[in-house]
């Protein structure tokens, strides 16, 4: 989800830890390690960094990804969709092609799943992945990280990549997580907050 959108969805974090030294130098690297593959292969979905700008040309060179006190860049998610009705189809005519090469009546269970594999390998190759891009922005000084997704998929994914990438991990801020954090409670009333039960609604 695109930061200039008209509406937005958004998540946000808390950066727990800071970058010693070289803060643009560490993340350019970090960014850059983990950049998202120009080129495709079969893997089913493939996640990385990418320019906040262009999404599709991921360039960090000269600092590109901070403006002021923000760091700004996006995280993009690109996963291949295959219809089993398209497997089935092509495995079918694979086991077809291979009986009548070995003169067999039937094919072996593994053989099965190696011909499928073959054929999800295949097509895999063939069909162009979705891409989805979320942006993200940091406020470094604040600690304060504004993610444009609230989808499970793509916070998971967020979570994971930053940590690999920068060795800081994120926490999401939802009531019971900012009551810790940044409401300023006292030890007791913390013990008190932990004690807190969910109440339903019906």
């Amino acid at each position: 989800m695109s930061l200039l959108a008209s509406t937005a969805s958004i998540t946000r974090y808390r950066v727990d830890g800071k970058i010693e030294n070289n803060l643009l130098e560490t993340i350019y690297n970090g960014l850059k390690k983990h950049i998202i593959p120009e080129k495709e292969d079969a893997s089913e979905k493939i996640v990385g960094w990418t320019s906040f700008n262009d999404p599709f040309k991921p360039n960090f060179e000269g600092s590109s990804f901070s403006i002021g006190n923000y760091l700004i860049f996006s995280l993009r998610i690109d996963k291949k969709t295959i219809s089993q009705k398209i497997i089935k189809k092509y495995h079918a005519i694979e086991v077809e092609k291979r009986l009548k090469e070995s003169g067999l009546e039937y094919l072996s269970t593994h053989e099965q799943k190696m011909v499928k594999d073959h054929v999800i390998n295949v097509l895999g190759l063939r069909i162009p992945a979705t891409p989805n891009t979320y942006d993200l922005v940091w406020d470094y000084e604040k600690s304060v990280l504004w993610f444009f997704s609230n989808l499970k998929a793509a916070n998971e994914e967020l979570e994971d990549l930053f940590f690999k990438s920068f060795k800081l991990n994120i926490i999401r801020l939802f009531p019971y997580t900012m009551g810790h954090l940044l409401a300023g409670l006292s030890d007791s009333e913390l013990d008190f907050l932990d004690q807190l039960q969910p109440s339903g609604f019906y």
